[in-house]
């Protein structure tokens, strides 16, 4: 009997930890994935997305957070989609190998709607901004949009044209994305209910640049303003060609084209007769919505654009999720995540039955001096 307590003493003597040993074996790393376009026509947005998903992670990691009673350090793995649905599926199929838990994109429709698959044979948490009704109603269990739908951000940009705008007529381009095409037609849909008569439909892609021929015929058709679903990457060039034509009229669009990359893009076309639509309430209204502008400014050296702060909730709420279900595996945390109420920068954060905000209120913007400056939550 001696002996052998000896020999436990000897045993545990040899398994004693220093702190800085057994901190270290208390510490889960927890890897979440990020799809983007970070080359290409909309690289500026899909950065400004990383940087807020990476503002999140960073503030996770200082805290840091306890699940299942290990410290979580979040590492995050990002792939470049190029805004193309080809691209997606296989950095979504890269991502998925690489054992991530959770994914904070991807950010167009045309990609989530065939990525959203490989993620929920998978078995990932996704967190999206992609507006495509689409993608929600596929019911995927562990896909969550945490931004306004093209039925909100299309429908209230129609509903601010006509009630507020006094808009009689108007011509609309799409860029025939899931994203452009889906928000295109809740607009029309929204307009036509509200007195406007849409005169004329056009369609480009989003890798044109020339608008001329598309233009000139919309000039025919006089109307008071023109609606693109697009990005800003048609979006300036659009505008800028429309001064150049002479048509001088009101250009539309959702949060495609709310981001500073219109000014960058359309010069000093870019004015008081551009108006965009982007979920969630003003940020300048919004308790903690200066704080994290001006922290991204710091941080990053740019302005937040139209979807960083989207970014920061999502992975916020994820890890919240993470917290509640006390478990890092989607098959825990997914549950726990559809039953959140949580409070975010952007807005307040509640899942329906298809996983879409229960309320997202739509910001519609007017451009100044180039940049998007919110006027009224609708």
């Amino acid at each position: 009997m001696v002996n052998r307590v000896s020999g436990l003493k000897i045993i545990a003597a040899s398994l004693a930890l220093t702190p800085a040993v057994l901190f270290a074996q208390e510490v889960q790393t927890v890897k979440i994935g990020f799809s983007s376009p970070l080359t290409g026509p909309q690289a500026s947005a899909g950065k400004d997305n990383q940087g807020g998903l990476m503002m999140a992670v960073e503030r996770l990691n200082a805290q840091p957070i306890t699940v299942g009673g290990k410290k979580i350090k979040f590492e995050v793995i990002s792939e470049d989609d190029q805004a193309d649905p080809k691209s997606g599926v296989a950095a979504a199929q890269k991502l998925a190998d690489q054992g991530i838990k959770a994914i904070v994109g991807p950010y167009n429709s045309g990609v989530t709607i065939p990525a959203s698959r490989v993620f929920n044979d998978a078995g990932i948490v996704v967190a999206t901004v992609a507006s495509n009704p689409k993608i929600t109603q596929q019911g995927f269990a562990t896909l969550f949009r945490v931004a306004a739908s093209d039925s909100q951000l299309g429908g209230k940009m129609a509903l601010y044209a006509a009630k507020e705008l006094k808009i009689k007529k108007v011509s609309v381009i799409d860029d025939r994305t899931a994203y452009g095409q889906g928000l295109a037609e809740e607009f029309s849909k929204v307009a036509k209910a509200n007195g406007i008569e849409v005169v004329s439909k056009d369609f480009t892609n989003d890798k044109a640049t020339d608008f001329t021929a598309i233009l000139t015929s919309i000039k025919g058709k006089k109307p008071d303003a023109v609606f693109i679903g697009g990005y800003a990457p048609q979006g300036g060039p659009i505008k800028r060609q429309m001064k150049q034509l002479g048509i001088d009229v009101v250009l539309m669009g959702g949060d495609g084209i709310c981001s500073p990359e219109m000014g960058r893009l359309g010069g000093d076309a870019i004015g008081e007769s551009v108006y965009c639509t982007q979920g969630g309430t003003m940020l300048d209204k919004a308790k903690d919505g200066k704080a994290f502008a001006d922290d991204y400014q710091k941080k990053f050296g740019r302005p937040a654009e139209t979807y960083a702060v989207s970014f920061y909730d999502g992975m916020m709420l994820i890890a919240q999720a993470m917290k509640t279900a006390n478990s890092v595996e989607p098959k825990q945390f997914g549950p726990a995540l559809a039953k959140l109420s949580y409070k975010g920068v952007a807005g307040q954060y509640d899942f329906d039955a298809n996983h879409d905000l229960k309320q997202s209120p739509v910001t519609v913007y007017r451009f100044k001096n180039g940049l998007p400056v919110p006027l009224t939550s609708y």
